[in-house]
């Protein structure tokens, strides 16, 4: 199995990690890993003063989870440690004391809208729909629920998991909170995304790490929160409904 690849390149105090998967930039469990590993480096790296988060491509951020491994689950302790990827990388992301600036490109789908909700500022182009599919296939997004509703609310996310496969666009997203810019195109994204983290990483450093501990105030009980949500969908995977909708995918 493809297992992806991430980089990391450091230019004047930002580092830019960067991940790809030839199935729409999906994670397996070992990238999500890597993913996690990377993130807590750069947290001790003292020339890395603001993290940027990208993809490979133009039309997708993310697709999530990788559904491969997800089809073969077949026991309860498989299902929790596949769900806890994400809750891992996440949990990553809110203890790494460097702001983390997303970049999304195009679209996100399950995990990789978490991912973006772990980020403190996103930069979007209008190709960056969103959308949560897990309760159409008996699962639901729980573990990154927390990521999610601490951006843009409950009620945001009550919409946006209920109406499962529905696209939702960019400008919903800005709108609500996710996304902070978007943009026509990536190369206005990106020259504009230059100028930010350029500028960012000239303040004082320990004035940013105590902006990023104070965003993430009230976050203390997410590693409990999250483990357990981590079981919730490791059961459910197993399940009939899930099964039968899972293969009937396949199909």
């Amino acid at each position: 199995m493809n297992q992806g690849l991430i980089t990391t390149q450091i230019n004047n105090g930002c580092a830019t990690v960067r991940f790809s998967h030839p199935k729409s930039n999906s994670f397996p469990t070992q990238q999500l890993i890597q993913l996690k590993n990377t993130f807590d480096k750069l947290a001790v790296d003292n020339t890395v003063r603001v993290i940027v988060l990208a993809s490979e491509g133009d039309r997708t951020f993310s697709a999530g989870a990788s559904f491969d491994e997800l089809l073969n689950i077949n026991n309860l302790s498989d299902g929790t440690r596949f769900f806890k990827g994400f809750a891992q990388v996440i949990l990553a992301m809110r203890d790494c004391p460097k702001l983390i600036i997303g970049r999304a490109q195009g679209k996100a789908v399950g995990g990789g809208i978490g991912l973006l909700a772990a980020c403190d500022y996103v930069f979007a182009t209008e190709q960056a729909s969103i959308k949560l599919s897990e309760i159409s296939i008996g699962i639901g997004p729980f573990v990154i629920e927390p990521a999610v509703t601490r951006k843009i609310g409950v009620a945001a996310f009550s919409e946006l998991s209920i109406n499962a496969g529905n696209w939702f666009t960019a400008y919903w997203a800005k709108d609500k909170g996710l996304f902070a810019r978007v943009y026509d195109a990536i190369r206005d994204l990106d020259l504009d995304l230059e100028v930010f983290t350029t500028k960012l990483s000239s303040y004082n450093p320990d004035a940013l790490i105590a902006l990023k501990k104070t965003l993430w105030h009230g976050t203390d009980s997410w590693d409990e929160l999250i483990a357990e949500r981590a079981k919730i969908s490791g059961r459910l995977v197993l399940s009939d409904f899930t099964k039968k909708a899972l293969a009937q995918f396949k199909k």
